[in-house]
């Protein structure tokens, strides 16, 4: 057979595998309805999904034993068989790219956030080069599909509409969400990578060294307060964030307006102050110049608080402490907070 006619042949099989999975069929169970933007809505920020989300990720995953397959994953989505142990995986969002990498995987696409196309810098080293295949809003699935990948993982949050699609191109495993569900979302995917007992060894590490952090700032412990500046948003972290669970594991105090089962509050740049706490640690998500972060700044609220004042006011990166969702964001993290607060 000629080159010629066995590209044909690839570009007529791959158009009609996108065509079949518009269709909706496949041999995963669950589906991406009508109702999926009401779904997103319920899971990203105080819906009536959010707050169990981490308990019913929890309840995800296999009966396999270490090495056996076939093996049924459930998931976010319903049910996905996997015919061997993957090695071809395609991630949806950071924080399954951070699980996958942490477990000595490295994927073959990727979706990046909408306007940073590239790999984060802290998984570089051993993140390999893989495919971009869209953003995590706007995934390119005949991209995914050209990479044959024999899994895929991402979140109902992110891509529940287009999940059919997806699982016609490889097995499909969603958690709920990411953030502050992050620790049972590594163990989901561990599980469908057949790589479990190295993540539980790493989440072992982190609550170890949580707890080290802990010890190490002492018993009198400052209040944390978390800012994040996004374009058109100021917000506030919570402690159903990423962050939020981070420093509630290494027994941090928050202020009183971040002691909330969400994921952040909103606030103007006028009221700036509402940051106040012993320790301020901002992020900016993108280019600093489409945010408020300069204007907040400006307002002699800002420069008054305490903290400015003191020189505890620190900017941190972005990459890490909100968009990392996962086990090594979470160290660097740890790592970063040491060098701050530890005496």
């Amino acid at each position: 057979m000629s080159i010629r006619r066995r590209g044909a042949i690839t570009a007529v099989a791959l158009s009609a595998a996108l065509t079949l999975a518009a269709c909706g069929g496949g041999s995963d169970s669950g589906s991406a309805t009508s109702d999926s933007a009401a779904k997103k809505a319920d899971v990203a920020t105080g819906g009536k999904d959010f707050g169990d989300a981490a308990q019913k990720t929890a309840a995800f995953g296999t009966d396999a034993k270490p090495g056996q397959f076939p093996r049924t994953i459930t998931h976010a989505m319903g049910k996905t068989v996997e015919k061997k142990r993957p090695e071809r995986v395609v991630v949806l969002d950071v924080g399954e790219f951070d699980n996958v990498v942490s477990l000595g995987v490295k994927p073959v696409g990727y979706a990046p956030t909408e306007g940073d196309e590239s790999i984060p810098s802290y998984l570089k080293k051993d993140a390999g080069t893989p495919e971009n295949v869209g953003t995590i809003n706007n995934l390119n699935l005949e991209a995914i599909a050209k990479l044959k990948p024999d899994l895929i993982l991402g979140s109902q949050l992110r891509a529940a509409d287009k999940y059919k699609e997806l699982a016609q191109i490889a097995p499909t495993v969603f958690s709920i969400r990411p953030g502050f569900t992050w620790k049972q979302n590594y163990l989901l995917n561990a599980k469908a990578l057949d790589r479990l007992d190295q993540a539980e060894a790493k989440l072992a590490t982190y609550e170890e060294k949580a707890k080290a952090l802990g010890t190490a700032v002492g018993p009198d412990k400052p209040t944390v307060s978390m800012v994040r500046y996004m374009p058109g948003r100021l917000r506030l972290y919570g402690q159903d964030s990423f962050i939020g669970t981070i420093l509630k594991d290494a027994g941090l105090p928050r202020p009183k307006n971040q002691q909330i089962n969400d994921l952040a509050v909103e606030i103007s740049p006028e009221k700036i102050d509402e940051a106040d706490a012993d320790w301020i640690f901002t992020g900016v998500y993108g280019d600093a110049k489409k945010t408020d972060r300069d204007t907040a700044r400006g307002n002699p609220l800002w420069k008054n608080l305490t903290a400015v004042k003191d020189g505890r006011a620190k900017d941190v990166k972005d990459e890490t402490w909100y968009l990392g969702l996962g086990v090594t964001a979470a160290y660097q993290v740890l790592d970063d907070l040491d060098g701050y607060l530890a005496k």
